[in-house]
């Protein structure tokens, strides 16, 4: 039995619950456990049956867009989840064993898809199509098929005039599977205001040719202020490695281009793409990137183990006491003479004003915490004298601590 005979048959699960319309203005949340539903369920087939797999990646690409058409997603979480969805199909789709008949029906239907992305789900996909189109030959074939549209488009824009095409940045991934690297220059010469994923594709030729220096001007020159620095740093980072540079991927580009949501996420995505740094050291080298607030890094030091280095982060700036009081229990019994010193920090740190929502409670658990901690370790009077400077009348928040721990002054 064919690849095309053998997919269509396939009963995607996923495929009843991603009718038109099927989420409501208030469905993110049930939207992003749907498509992480079909994820799970297509690297199940990916498995055994690539090619299968891919079928069914294409099909949910398909109905992204007319499924979640209704949502609010001014949050960004489905932006989020659509985008990661698209990096983690579209090459299971490219390194599919396939017949090029069948790709080609696979590349008219997400084709089809993208004219219809409205509002956009799966816009990046454009950036994977010469690799979707898994040879030279194909890209090329579609190439010429984008090329004229695009060309009419940019004439349009010379002019002065609006004009929009959505298969521009289809076109030129083509053209760079397509190895047609001066024409892409030459389109890019052609639009008097290239944005950035159309400029990425000029700094990627010249990349392709050694030139990562002159990619990484070309596009600091041409992309402007408007362009994130995130996204020139992600781009410069990986030529930088792809080129073997390590050193100055690093040095330049590494800490703006990982940056995660937490310093600990950003530390753990340093190492896994930095694994020949020791982590200490790795951890020093954030730490002076951000002198003012060397506090933030606590928990990644903590995490690391590295509680002595821990311990001077958690007072030399504003710790979250929250934090810092996790850290006290969870070593209370292990390690009593950091878990003292962080709850003595939290207290310290409440009494100077920092912290978020916090209540009595915080501020008992700390005390509760610094004088366990301080017996274990025979240093029951000097945490006492800590804790009186904490609580003494200059502090800011000091008559809040007092009460909450029933000390009358």
């Amino acid at each position: 039995m064919s690849t095309a005979t053998r997919t269509e048959t396939t009963a995607w699960a996923f495929r009843t619950r991603f009718r038109r319309g099927a989420f409501g203005w208030k469905g993110t949340q049930l939207a992003i456990g749907r498509i992480n539903e079909a994820l799970t369920e297509i690297r199940a087939v990916a498995r055994h049956d690539p090619a299968r797999a891919a079928e069914g990646a294409v099909l949910l690409l398909e109905k992204l867009s007319p499924a979640l058409c209704q949502i609010d997603s001014s949050s960004g979480a489905l932006g989020n989840a659509t985008y990661a969805a698209v990096q983690e199909l579209a090459p299971l789709i490219s390194q599919a064993p396939v017949s090029t008949k069948v790709r080609q029906q696979w590349l008219d239907r997400l084709f089809e898809a993208i004219q219809e992305d409205d509002p956009p789900s799966i816009e990046s996909l454009g950036d994977h199509w010469g690799d979707l189109c898994a040879t030279k030959e194909l890209a090329s074939v579609w190439a010429d098929q984008l090329l004229p549209t695009l060309k009419n488009v940019l004439r349009e824009r010379k002019r002065g005039t609006y004009a929009f095409f959505s298969g521009a940045t289809l076109c030129y991934s083509a053209l760079f599977k397509a190895e047609r690297h001066d024409q892409i220059l030459e389109l890019l010469d052609m639009d008097p205001h290239p944005i950035w994923p159309y400029l990425v594709w000029g700094a990627k030729v010249l990349a392709s040719r050694g030139q990562i220096d002159k990619a990484i001007a070309y596009l600091r020159e041409r992309a402007g202020s408007t362009t994130s620095e995130t996204s020139f740093a992600r781009f410069a980072e990986e030529e930088l490695l792809k080129a073997g540079r390590r050193a100055a991927a690093f040095n330049q580009y590494a800490l703006l281009a990982n940056q995660a949501n937490t310093h600990l996420s950003t530390f753990r995505a340093l190492t896994k793409k930095y694994p020949e740094l020791a982590k200490d050291k790795l951890l020093n080298h954030l730490i002076a990137s951000t002198p003012a607030e060397p506090g933030k890094w606590f928990a990644t030091a903590k995490t690391l183990k590295l509680l002595e280095q821990a311990t001077r982060l958690a007072w030399a700036s504003p710790c979250d006491p929250k934090t810092l009081n996790r850290a006290a229990r969870d070593h209370l019994k292990t390690q009593p003479d950091f878990a003292m010193q962080c709850a003595l920090a939290s207290l310290h740190w409440m009494s100077m004003g920092h912290g978020y929502e916090l209540t009595g409670l915080d501020v008992l658990e700390a005390h509760r915490y610094a004088i366990e901690a301080a017996a274990a370790t025979q240093q029951t009077q000097q945490a006492r004298a800590s804790i009186e400077q904490v609580l003494a009348s200059d502090r800011p928040m000091a008559a809040w601590m007092q009460r909450s721990l029933g000390i009358g002054r």
